[in-house]
């Protein structure tokens, strides 16, 4: 498939109120000039961003306030946006996390990780592809995963768990649409300077964490390139290769280690 063209058509972008999610809004509209459907659940936030994307990239923006953690909103907002418009392409990047000790995690909190993480994305998906592929050109879909999906992160365990979930959903579901008129693309992210990552408790590893519109600019290109799977930065393109050739628990010893420290530190400083 061609690389896409995003200039006046419209993409979907959950988690769209802050951090990455914003990020990806602000690229589309004002690097690519395409029209955005923002999907959050502060709506105080999602207005905020779409008047900015209007008045400073000239571009038409709607909101959809809803929690992805609910089947029902989940569906309720695919209705709203596919309502009277083709969708060109959708970043599905909203997501939760638990930074610290496994028992700390509740099991309504988990339920509702798994429920956002992993059920919205799979059931968004789904629906979806067969409206995306009625669009000229075709469509997209960019499915944001992590580096943590790619190896068992202590103290974000759970978080790590659904992340790898999204990598193997996505490089498989790339294959399947092989052939169809839409594509699909697993972005990978690591530590990012956001909202999520703000608290104490991720303090001793902010020298660690990529800026927010960098990584928004190399998922877009990774999208419209129609990519297999993409990683941003060089350093963890570098880190990915080691973790495939080091021992599995060697590994993720040292990033048990790191984040203990983290922990320890956050705990300190609060």
């Amino acid at each position: 498939m061609k690389t896409m063209h995003l200039e006046g058509r419209w993409v979907l972008v959950t988690g769209a109120s802050s951090g990455l999610g914003k990020a990806f809004a602000i690229h589309l509209a004002k690097h690519h000039h395409a029209n955005v459907a923002l999907v959050a659940r502060r709506k105080d936030k999602l207005e905020a961003l779409a008047k900015e994307l209007r008045e400073g990239a000239g571009v038409e923006a709607i909101t959809i306030t809803g929690d992805l953690s609910r089947i029902e909103d989940v569906d309720r907002v695919l209705a709203e946006a596919q309502d009277g418009r083709q969708l060109a392409a959708a970043v599905l990047n909203a997501g939760v996390t638990h930074f610290g000790h496994f028992h700390e995690l509740s099991w309504a909190d988990f339920q509702a990780m798994l429920a956002t993480n992993v059920t919205a994305v799979v059931r968004m998906t789904t629906e979806l592809v067969p409206h995306l592929e009625k669009a000229p050109g075709g469509g997209a879909i960019l499915i944001v995963s992590s580096m943590a999906g790619f190896t068992p992160v202590a103290y974000q365990t759970a978080y790590a768990a659904t992340k790898a979930f999204l990598i193997s959903f996505g490089m498989g579901m790339w294959h399947e649409l092989q052939g169809r008129n839409v594509s699909l693309t697993t972005y990978c992210p690591a530590g990012i300077q956001t909202e999520m990552t703000s608290g104490e408790k991720f303090g001793p590893l902010r020298g660690w964490l990529a800026r927010v519109e960098d990584v928004a600019r190399e998922g877009i290109d990774a999208m419209v390139g129609r990519r297999f799977l993409a990683i941003p930065g060089v350093q963890n393109r570098l880190g990915d290769a080691l973790f495939r050739v080091l021992p599995r628990r060697f590994i993720t010893g040292r990033l048990a280690a790191v984040y203990r420290g983290a922990l320890a530190d956050g705990a300190k400083g609060h």
